[in-house]
């Protein structure tokens, strides 16, 4: 371009020296020289199209509108070696291309790729950190952009979301925590701590992502042999409450306590509901009042400045900036884990406050929704007040189970159908998660049938347990609802009925003995050496069904 500059005012000389010449000669000068200026344009258009930042924006471009296969090619097409090094321009463009494939096959669903190019990545960042190493502690002779070439923060917290969705959630706990000592103003980074902490500690991993085992954790040993010989059932509730003794929750470790401190952090890094009041005053003095309840140093403009600021984006760096609608679904998600650890941490009071915040949100997907009154009918029935958990537990509460995806992904799987690796990425949720209205609302009936138990009203129990067992297939059932189903039958009196149920591992229908009112009246002389007698209460909530 330069070049086709100089021409351009060569030419103004040479035609305002040489007026006298003849028409003739000049207008042959000027197409000869406009041909010339022409295919030099042309070049320089060319070499640019095929430099390598201007391939990484059309490759982001293509990012964006879903088509991974077109933007992959564009990376690959791109000459990094042209590009100058990060010792002149700042920028590392082999740590970035690695990064740019990461982020691609993470959309993709090809999580396992994505990590290792996303390693590349990192592994080209030290090598030019190294090279910064010894110059950049002299500040002689490198460019102020040079310091600044250093990435590996930002690598790591990619690494991180790539480890978690793999199912190594230590070691991504271990990535993200180096990553938030950089980025602690982030909120969806605290909740990815906190879901770290929640996938270390949630246990029985292995049955949800293989698949629930042939016996589903039912009988756990056989003991004795002929007439002495007992089933030992395994304890389902066990799991429900976890604790770490004798360790401050602060200490940095993957654990429930420092999830409830990473989630409270998260809460607070979100800006508070607008109140839309008719009043300008009582808008004012709402919001004066929640600054002061929050910290006594807050001015008045500094609340009436956040509440301008509900329109605008929201850093959330080194991810994109958050908008309204994304603020408000990561509050959802937020509350719905809040109220998951207060449960696991036995704080049933905590944890009804969260599900009940949750389930009054007014933008709330209907899978947040289920889990919302599951939550809060597990803390009322810890905390006695069963007819309360029973109104949660209505079936007809569930009519959607979406994840609820945001307007901009929705625009984007409008373009083409190169978005269905990323559909297909959410089949690795858990098996025990619920994929359709049926199976959400069969769940509900087998949680509904264990608080009619403890309510001892057994017939309605029976009723619910059925019920539920119809609408799913005979595979899906929860080992929770066949111990239901077990205990039912042993205070109807059908033991063998309760025995063929733990044998065959699933729910049969119920019969009645001929004689029940004898056999209430005489009970059989083996009773009271049951092996199942150790069954009192069935278990009404444990981690399957959770999310």
């Amino acid at each position: 371009l330069l070049a086709v500059l100089e021409k351009l005012t060569v030419k103004d000389g040479n035609s305002k020296n040489g007026k006298g010449e003849s028409t003739n000669s000049a207008n042959k000068e000027s197409s000869s020289l406009k041909a010339e200026f022409t295919a030099m344009i042309e070049a320089a258009k060319s070499k640019m199209h095929q430099s390598a930042p201007s391939l990484f924006m059309k490759s982001n471009f293509e990012y964006l509108r879903g088509n991974y296969r077109k933007a992959v090619k564009l990376l690959n097409s791109s000459n990094i070696a042209e590009h100058p090094g990060p010792l002149k321009t700042g920028e590392c463009m082999r740590c970035m291309f690695w990064n740019n494939l990461g982020c691609i096959h993470f959309a993709m669903g090809k999580h396992n790729l994505g990590l290792f190019y996303f390693k590349k990545a990192l592994q080209e960042n030290d090598h030019v950190c190294a090279q910064l190493g010894d110059a950049a502690k002299k500040f002689t002779g490198i460019p102020m952009c040079a310091l600044l070439a250093n990435k590996r923060y930002e690598l790591l917290y990619n690494c991180g979301i790539q480890l978690l969705h793999i199912g190594r959630p230590l070691a991504a706990f271990e990535c993200l925590m180096e990553a938030v000592q950089v980025y602690h103003s982030n909120p969806r980074l605290w909740l990815r701590l906190a879901e770290c902490c929640i996938t270390a500690n949630k246990g029985s991993s292995e049955q949800e992502t293989k698949g629930l085992p042939s016996k589903k954790g039912i009988v756990q040993a056989v003991v004795g042999q002929g007439y002495h010989r007992k089933i030992v059932l395994a304890s389902q509730s066990t799991q429900n409450t976890v604790y770490s003794e004798g360790q401050s929750a602060a200490i940095p470790v993957a654990s429930m306590e420092f999830a409830a401190i990473c989630l409270r952090n998260a809460l607070l890094l979100l800006p508070e509901h607008q109140q839309h009041d008719s009043k300008p005053d009582n808008g004012s003095k709402s919001c004066s009042q929640s600054g002061s309840t929050e910290s006594g140093s807050e001015t008045s403009d500094a609340c009436s400045g956040k509440t301008q600021e509900g329109d605008k984006f929201i850093p959330a760096a080194p991810s994109s900036p958050l908008r309204k609608q994304e603020v408000e679904n990561l509050r959802c998600s937020i509350l719905a884990c809040s109220a998951y650890v207060a449960l696991a941490l036995g704080d049933n009071l905590m944890a009804l406050n969260h599900a009940e915040k949750l389930l009054h949100q007014t933008k709330l997907s209907g899978s947040l929704k289920f889990l919302g009154h599951l939550y809060a009918a597990e803390a009322l029935i810890s905390l006695d007040r069963i007819s309360d958990a029973i109104a949660h537990l209505n079936p007809e509460n569930v009519t959607d189970v979406s994840l609820g995806v945001s307007s901009s992904e929705q625009d984007q799987g409008s373009d083409k159908g190169d978005l269905e690796p990323v559909e297909s990425s959410g089949k690795q949720t858990p098996l025990c998660y619920p994929s359709s209205v049926s199976s959400a609302r069969s769940t509900m009936l087998f949680n509904l049938g264990s608080a009619y138990c403890l309510r001892s009203e057994y017939e309605k129990a029976r009723k619910c347990l059925h019920q539920a067992a119809s609408m799913v297939n005979t595979k899906e059932i929860p080992p929770e609802a066949i111990l239901l189903g077990v205990y039912l039958e042993l205070q109807n009196g059908n033991t063998q009925l309760a025995l063929q149920i733990i044998k065959r591992n699933q729910l049969l229908p119920s019969v009645k003995p001929a004689s029940s009112p004898d056999l209430r009246k005489k009970p059989l002389p083996f009773q009271s050496s049951q092996p199942v007698q150790p069954i009192q209460t069935p278990s009404s909530f444990t981690q399957v069904q959770r999310k």
